[in-house]
């Protein structure tokens, strides 16, 4: 061979002997990474037409192994993918029933429009008198002009209110559109002007015309509602609005929930869950908040939210004399009592001295004198018939009713005849 040649022979060999020296450097590299003999039996090859999707080629898969955890990661694996599997279920057909649910309103929107747009003008709604009479709504009107003395503005306002629920409900009778009015109140006046006896013909009214479930009042304080420790009020204002729940809620003295001179007050959280209350129940519960004018006035300037979520504001004012000499009238007819004629004069000498008085109440004071009055009617009975053996000690009906200006006078001569300082016991 030629020079040329041998070299090239030579070049050959050892570029032979460096691919065979790659070779087993790979082969080496293979074996090093390759598994062991336990592991090598969590996978196998395996050929087959349907085992890769992807062609004929060999795939892998898992067929278990002597680890026993490899079989308790595989089950909980298994257990999350069907877990989420059916969370994912669950959040489609959720969506798919609020599109549902969104449709079937837009549906029902449209036919009601139709309708009312097909409607003529002339169509028959019902007189008010019969909504009025039917539901009961006139009813506890009467009932509240038999039971209340005077207040005109007040019972003005509360026919104001009835009229809006009846006509509403003519208007929803019909398909109209309506929302439930703001019907939380606020009244204000001083202790006996009525205000309880008010918010309970109210709640009787919303229950006649489908605004409240039970029409019950629940009448709260600052000690129903605020706890004495944390933790203690939020459950105690949650109970009372569960008992009020259907009816109307009284917050007397709603002032006192507040203390400006306390930022721990535990006051301003009852505040702050009534006014969640309001804002999200107001179809099922109606919330009236009571007190003096000038002190609800100040409490309404720190909260601001409660004045703005209530629309009826109501002040109740003081009555006259002669208005509270009628209210001992109505009293007296409740209680199955007969005042002589000339008693009224006696008891409205009483109750106008009794008025320049301090802590005179209304008719709380009347009620009281009221009580008086029975009691010295039975003592003046009982000495007649029972101590003096009066007509042989048998005493009529009439007797037992009646409560003469004696019995008013001793009120009257208490308070003339008192000391000072005495005379609001009198």
């Amino acid at each position: 061979c030629s020079a040329v040649e041998q070299r090239s022979i030579l070049i050959s060999i050892k570029t032979m002997n460096l691919s065979a020296a790659l070779s087993l450097l790979f082969i080496a590299s293979a074996e090093a990474f390759a598994p062991t003999g336990s592991a090598r039996a969590s996978t196998q090859l395996l050929a087959g037409s349907n085992q890769n999707p992807f062609g004929n080629a060999q795939s892998l898969e898992y067929t278990g192994g002597a680890d026993p955890e490899n079989e308790k990661n595989y089950g909980r694996l298994a257990e999350k993918l069907n877990e989420a599997d059916i969370e994912r279920r669950k959040i489609l057909e959720e969506a798919d029933r609020r599109e549902r649910a969104a449709e079937i309103r837009r549906e029902e929107r449209l036919a009601k429009i139709a309708y009312m747009n097909d409607m003529p003008d002339s169509t028959p709604a019902g007189t008010v008198d019969e909504f009025m009479f039917k539901e009961g709504v006139q009813d506890q009107l009467d009932k509240l002009d038999h039971d209340l003395v005077g207040l005109l503005a007040v019972k003005k306002r509360v026919k104001e209110i009835a009229a809006l629920l009846v006509l509403d409900k003519m208007r929803r009778k019909l398909g109209f559109e309506t929302a439930v009015p703001s019907l939380h109140m606020s009244f204000t006046g001083a202790p006996g002007t009525g205000k309880t006896t008010v918010a309970v013909r109210m709640g009787q009214i919303l229950a006649k015309m489908g605004y409240a479930r039970r029409g019950h009042v629940v009448l709260a304080t600052r000690d129903d509602l605020v706890g004495q420790y944390v933790g203690h009020t939020a459950p105690k204002t949650k109970e009372m609005i569960k008992k009020a729940m259907g009816g109307v809620l009284l917050v007397d003295e709603a002032y006192y929930l507040y203390n400006a001179a306390n930022d721990r007050d535990y006051g301003q959280e009852s505040i702050e869950i009534l006014l969640n209350v309001m804002e999200n129940n107001q179809d099922d519960l109606v919330v009236a908040v009571a007190g003096y004018k000038d002190r609800m006035d100040k409490f309404f300037s720190y909260i601001p939210g409660m004045m703005s979520r209530i629309g009826n504001h109501i002040d109740f004012p003081n009555y006259t004399a002669d208005e509270l000499v009628k209210i001992a009238g109505v009293m007296s007819r409740d209680l199955e009592y007969d005042i002589d004629e000339d008693a009224y004069a006696t008891f409205k000498n009483y109750i106008s001295a009794r008025m320049e008085l301090p802590f005179f109440s209304n008719a709380r004071t009347v009620r009281n004198a009221m009580d008086r009055a029975r009691m010295n009617s039975a003592i003046r009975t009982f000495e007649r018939f029972a101590i003096n053996g009066e007509n042989g000690g048998v005493c009529t009906v009439a007797d037992l009713k009646n409560i003469s200006s004696e019995d008013f006078q001793i009120l009257l001569d208490d308070i003339l005849n008192a000391d000072t300082d005495k005379r609001i016991f009198a």
